[in-house]
């Protein structure tokens, strides 16, 4: 009894106390830094060291924060954990400059790695990020980066965000409602750039829901999407590829619950009107897409039906993509659509109703 009675006494401890100053080290040395509402969460992780934790209590905070020290994890206490963007021109003293830099790009959370140096090992979890003009949560030049029980709500772009990242884990979070993609995964947003490979980067267990797109999957290679629920998107989950090489794809979506996806979202500059779209491949290869359950998308746009093969926007054909053991119905123009005119495209096992062109199913 009196070994348990230790063990929550270090337990307690090492989470008490007012402000952000650190907590009594824990095991290994590492340290909590407890962060209250009203206090400057960018203060507590300029001050962690790498394996600290640092600790928001439920409340809502009106800042950003960005995190550039390795094997950080920051984390709230669930969803009434909320960040929202400062108020404007505040009469409290100024935000540290690092803040600044995340909060006035738009973003709420950034996880930010050097051009030549990646930053490893971050967690970000068990919170809410909501409101922002960009993203929720922006990542760049991570090397293990872990998101989970993250909760992405009306953010102006994207709910959650990645570019030039490898081996990282997006599980059990929920984007709802952001302008874009829910979650969006890239090798780089501001050039025209070859696939990279992500080292096994693995999407599961999330739900996306209300965005213009569940997940995009854009220029990647070597990630998994898994067991994901995509519902009441414009458009369910993309997969995108261009004529840059190498390629996009060698990757494998497989056991999501993609169902009606048909809010109706205006065309952009680079893609038509979306509505009615499950899973879409364009100008990828080598992709699996297998056991996936696709229900009731349906919509007017020439992506529109439940597993699509569809020429990138540049006219680059999907190649040696295989498309296997799905469980398609209620999907409109069909449950599968190739207008690809890509070689080597397989489609086998299927369970579905209609396809375009017919004898698909």
């Amino acid at each position: 009894m009196m070994k348990l009675n230790i063990a929550y006494l270090a337990c307690a401890a090492a989470i008490t106390g007012a402000g952000i100053g650190a907590a009594p080290p824990v095991a290994a040395d590492h340290m909590i830094h407890v962060v209250l509402p009203g206090e400057s969460i960018q203060t507590a992780v300029d001050a962690a060291e790498p394996g600290d934790t640092v600790l928001l209590t439920p409340g809502t905070y009106r800042q950003s924060v960005k995190v550039t020290t390795p094997d950080l994890t920051l984390r709230g206490m669930g969803r009434a954990t909320v960040l929202k963007p400062a108020a404007t021109k505040p009469a409290t003293p100024k935000a540290p400059k690092a803040a600044e830099t995340c909060g006035e790009n738009g973003n709420g959370i950034c996880v930010v790695g050097k051009k030549d140096k990646s930053i490893e090992g971050v967690t970000i979890a068990d919170l809410t990020v909501t409101g922002f003009a960009k993203a929720g949560l922006f990542a760049v030049g991570t090397d293990g980066l872990t998101v989970r029980n993250v909760t992405a709500v009306e953010n102006g772009v994207w709910g959650i965000a990645q570019e030039r990242s490898v081996r990282s884990v997006f599980r059990k979070n929920t984007a709802r409602d952001n302008g874009d993609a829910g979650l969006f995964l890239a090798n780089t947003v501001r050039s025209d750039e070859g696939a990279s490979d992500t080292q096994g980067t693995v999407v599961e267990r999330n739900l996306l829901e209300g965005n213009r797109i569940g997940l995009t999957v854009r220029r990647l290679r070597n990630l998994t999407v898994a067991h994901n629920r995509v519902t009441g998107n414009c458009a369910g989950v993309f997969v995108v590829g261009d004529e840059n090489a190498p390629r996009a794809g060698a990757l494998t979506v497989r056991d999501n619950r993609v169902a009606r996806n048909n809010k109706s979202c205006p065309k952009t500059p680079r893609l038509e009107a979306l509505q009615g779209s499950g899973i879409v491949l364009t100008g990828a290869e080598d992709t699996l897409v297998t056991r996936n359950r696709v229900t009731d998308n349906a919509g007017p746009s020439s992506l529109s039906g439940g597993i699509v093969l569809f020429k990138s926007f540049v006219g680059t054909t999907s190649v040696r993509n295989r498309i296997t053991d799905n469980v398609l119905e209620g999907n409109a123009p069909a449950d599968l659509v190739n207008t690809d005119t890509g070689e080597g495209n397989t489609f086998q096992g299927n369970t579905c109703q209609a396809s375009q062109p017919a004898g698909l199913c």
